[in-house]
């Protein structure tokens, strides 16, 4: 009799597991992220649209986008640049950072409106010139000695003086962390236009020239905070370079691009 209960009891304890693993929730593969132009600037986490089909591919070498699987994932139509009026409503698209942007919160609400428990209201500057920000200096590298603008600029010429959570243009008036363009083209005149152009700058999506496109602003690609640092001295870090595609299945090799379609 014991042994009919043990046997029963380890029968009914096998199949117990094995229902159980059959409605087990698989455990979640981790998270791979891969930044789009500037580490730190703009991030996608890497997932499928659907099977088989993911949204980016990310370079095992550098760890950045090669390829989006759909250019216009998560990006909201552009707002309004002067210049651009001719491109059709929905055309222009950005994607959104100011979630991203981990210190906004802080200094758009926290710091500088002063409702944190420790904080005083704040005092606004009396004059252009850079005073001493402890709190400021060990968030931001080298505030005092900004190398943007060549040490004649400073915060205030670019961040807004009251509202600390939006940028300023030439006018005073607030503008939005996702339209960096409105900012920078105050004393960028010649890299705004040609990047309203399409000579500067990045843009994915539809190949036709009246298509739908994402066009990357200013700060994805430009750390304004950082703008002579790398090796070139003109506000990029070195790319490390990756190796060429894969050649078409049956190609030799790429002989072909040494002839010119047209003949000369």
């Amino acid at each position: 009799m014991m042994k009919k209960l043990t046997f029963s009891a380890m029968l009914l304890a096998l199949c117990w597991g094995l229902i159980s693993s059959a409605f087990a929730q698989p455990t979640p593969a981790p998270e791979t992220a891969c930044f789009e132009s500037r580490k730190g600037a703009s991030e996608v986490v890497k997932r499928d649209l659907q099977p088989g089909w993911p949204n980016v591919k990310c370079s095992p070498k550098t760890g950045a986008v090669l390829w989006w699987g759909d250019p216009f994932d998560g990006t909201v139509p552009m707002g309004d640049t002067p210049l651009l009026e001719h491109i059709p409503p929905g055309k222009a698209v950005v994607k959104p950072r100011s979630e991203k942007l981990a210190l906004m919160p802080l200094c758009g609400v926290a710091c500088h409106n002063g409702v944190g428990p420790t904080f005083t209201p704040p005092k606004l500057p009396t004059s252009k010139k850079p005073g001493p920000t402890p709190t400021m200096g060990a968030m931001v590298a080298d505030l005092q000695n900004l190398q943007h603008g060549r040490g004649r600029i400073w915060c205030l010429d670019c961040h807004h003086t009251t509202q600390r959570n939006k940028l300023v243009d030439n006018f005073g008036d607030p503008v939005s962390f996702d339209q960096p363009q409105l900012l920078c083209g105050k004393c960028h005149g010649d890299k705004m236009r040609d990047w309203r152009d399409g000579i500067h700058g990045k843009r994915i999506g539809d190949w036709a020239s009246t298509g739908k496109k994402r066009w990357f602003t200013c700060t994805e690609c430009h750390n304004p905070h950082n703008v002579q640092d790398g090796a070139r001295n003109r506000g990029f870090i070195q790319i490390a370079p990756e190796l060429p595609p894969q050649l078409p299945w049956g190609m030799k090799d790429a002989k072909h691009e040494l002839k010119h379609g047209v003949a000369h």
